[in-house]
């Protein structure tokens, strides 16, 4: 079946992307025919697979790992088509395995959504996993917040060898306590977190719906982290490990790309120290200083020669340190969000963000599927609008031509992003993500 399932999905890799068609069809056609095809290729890696799952920052952490191990000299696989579930993960791996199904690589660094992420580690027991937040997210797909949570400890359960959870986020924290220790073959646990003067920055979910002045309840004492993020600047970041501060320049913008650079160093020190070479430590904050965001996570594109920030929202977390993180004074605005499956079909957390930031400038330009409740929302908060178009395609163009002489900003959700890109595409350059 190997030397016939390859380049059959091979083929169907080539024609589907000739045609325009979905990056994980190929995964699904070598799935069906040779269901083994993902867990034999992968049982070769030399350090075996490292899985990124939680619900928010998958696809810009899973970049830094990749480059930080590539920094040490480690050939890295990765699901590079952000396909974030299995079929994904066998499309990508079509891409990268010569004809005999052999894959040139030491580890494979998956991101991986919550549900399927599941399905996965049964499938292949990843050596070690990264689990970044729980938050309320697409409640329509996973339920409630403590079924993802759920999902995340399964995955967990399944690593053999080191786990990174957030020593910030209390259901990710707790998942320790379930896992066995390494003295009767269970895991080691490592912790990335925050410096407390960082903690209202980055609030958990519970911390989102307390009433302002309510009591905070006795937490227990915090586990020692790896690493620690301590300051962040507007163009460099502190970060805290080995008993001593290091600081560095970043590329990233947002905050909350910060706090998960201090996630990547974490995991990229666990699996650097396994390797049996000494861990070039300068190497490893040279290459975090130099990873840009990965594409449509704050990344920043050139029209008519000024910059386009594109910004994902996905639920109130995101959205509130988007607009923490990409101030709106002297940018023309434009929200663009969508209700499709793969960005949750329940809106209602739009009204957990508060959009008085926006209120100065007002926000030029709405559209989307949902682009009404967003002007209603953001009448509540009595910012201005200057158009509401549902159609993105001729929403994007006159939010250029009107916008003409100013930087721009899009905050957007992720199925809307796809096609504001694909929309920008045909007049600047834009990274394309095959």
């Amino acid at each position: 079946m190997l030397y016939f399932s390859v380049p059959l999905g091979k083929f169907v890799r080539r024609v589907s992307r000739l045609r325009g068609g979905g990056s994980a069809l190929p995964g699904l056609v070598v799935e069906k025919i040779d269901p083994g095809f993902m867990q034999r290729t992968l049982a070769t890696l030399p350090l075996g697979v490292a899985v990124v799952s939680g619900t928010n920052g998958k696809t810009t952490t899973t970049k830094m790992v990749v480059e930080l191990l590539e920094s040490q000299g480690l050939k890295v696989f990765t699901n590079r088509t952000g396909s974030n579930f299995t079929r994904g993960v066998a499309a990508a791996l079509l891409g990268e395995v010569d004809w005999r199904g052999r894959l040139d690589a030491d580890i494979a660094v998956l991101e991986l959504d919550e549900a399927h992420a599941v399905h996965f580690v049964n499938k292949v027991p990843p050596r070690y996993c990264l689990l970044l937040n729980v938050l309320r997210d697409q409640l329509d797909r996973f339920g409630e917040i403590d079924k993802t949570a759920d999902l995340l400890q399964h995955i967990a359960s399944k690593t053999t060898g080191t786990v990174v959870l957030n020593r910030e986020d209390p259901r990710v924290a707790r998942i320790a306590a379930t896992l066995a220790t390494p003295a009767v073959g269970g895991p080691e646990v490592r912790y990335f977190g925050l410096d407390d003067s960082l903690l209202s920055t980055f609030p958990n979910d519970d911390d989102m719906r307390s009433a302002p002045g309510s009591p905070v309840p006795d937490a227990p004492a915090k586990p020692n982290a790896d690493v620690v993020l301590r300051r962040v600047g507007p163009a460099d970041a502190d970060f805290d490990y080995d008993g001593a501060t290091v600081s560095t320049p970043m590329k990233l913008r947002g905050v909350y790309n910060i706090f998960n650079a201090a996630a990547a160093l974490t995991l990229a020190r666990a699996i650097a120290a396994v390797r049996g070479t000494a861990t070039d430590h300068a190497g490893l904050l040279t290459a975090l200083g130099n990873v840009a965001p990965a594409f449509g996570r704050g990344e920043s594109l050139v029209v008519d020669g000024l910059p386009l920030d594109l910004v994902l929202v996905k639920n109130p977390s995101g959205f509130r340190l988007g607009l923490k993180s990409f101030p709106a004074a002297g940018y023309a605005t434009m929200i663009a969000i969508n209700d499709n499956y793969a960005d949750g079909r329940d809106m209602s957390w739009l009204w957990d963000v508060e959009f008085d930031t926006l209120r100065e400038g007002g926000v030029d330009q709405l559209t989307g599927s949902r682009a009404y409740d967003m002007a209603l929302r953001l009448q509540y908060d009595d910012v201005a609008i200057g158009a509401v178009d549902t159609e993105i395609a001729p929403a994007l163009a006159a939010f250029i031509r009107g916008a003409k002489d100013r930087p721009k900003r899009i905050f957007c959700t992720y199925t809307a992003m796809l096609a504001i890109r694909r929309e920008l595409s045909k007049i600047t350059t834009v990274e394309v993500v095959s």
